[in-house]
């Protein structure tokens, strides 16, 4: 499912844009800092100094609700010929508190020095399960 071209592709990219669905059927869409390993991919709530209450964030409550999600990485140039992304759908599972989630946040701080600084080991992590990839466009050199 994974070709080497897409591969490289996600691990060339950084920010990703997470999509989930709420019970309304209301498209909601975060970036998110991931991290790739088989065919999973991991990304990390990390801390929200804007949060105010203590209910659990809407990519949350939407994930809970309906875990079919979908992920994309995409590159924009000015010379559109050099366009390209790369859409990964699967389902999610929020991680606490488990041998997988230690081994996320902990591939999540070795890519991003960020999040060494954060208190993010207690936060939950998000890995999805992909189940179809979709890619289109210039993968090589985006």
């Amino acid at each position: 499912m994974l070709t080497d071209q897409v591969l490289a592709f996600l691990q060339r990219h950084s920010v990703a844009r997470f999509s989930t669905v709420d019970h309304k059927s209301q498209p909601h869409v975060v970036p998110v800092c991931y991290v790739l390993e088989g065919e999973t991919v991991y990304f990390s709530i990390d801390q929200k100094p804007k949060q105010a209450t203590h209910k659990p964030l809407k990519r949350i409550r939407n994930l809970i609700h309906n875990p079919l999600v979908a992920l994309i990485v995409d590159h924009y140039e000015e010379d559109w010929t050099q366009l390209g992304w790369v859409m990964i759908q699967g389902h999610a599972e929020l991680l606490a508190h488990s041998n997988e989630h230690t081994r996320a946040q902990h591939l999540l701080k070795d890519r991003y020095p960020q999040l060494k600084e954060m208190k993010i080991d207690d936060l939950p992590a998000i890995a999805i399960r992909i189940k179809h990839i979709i890619s289109w466009g210039e993968l090589a050199s985006g």
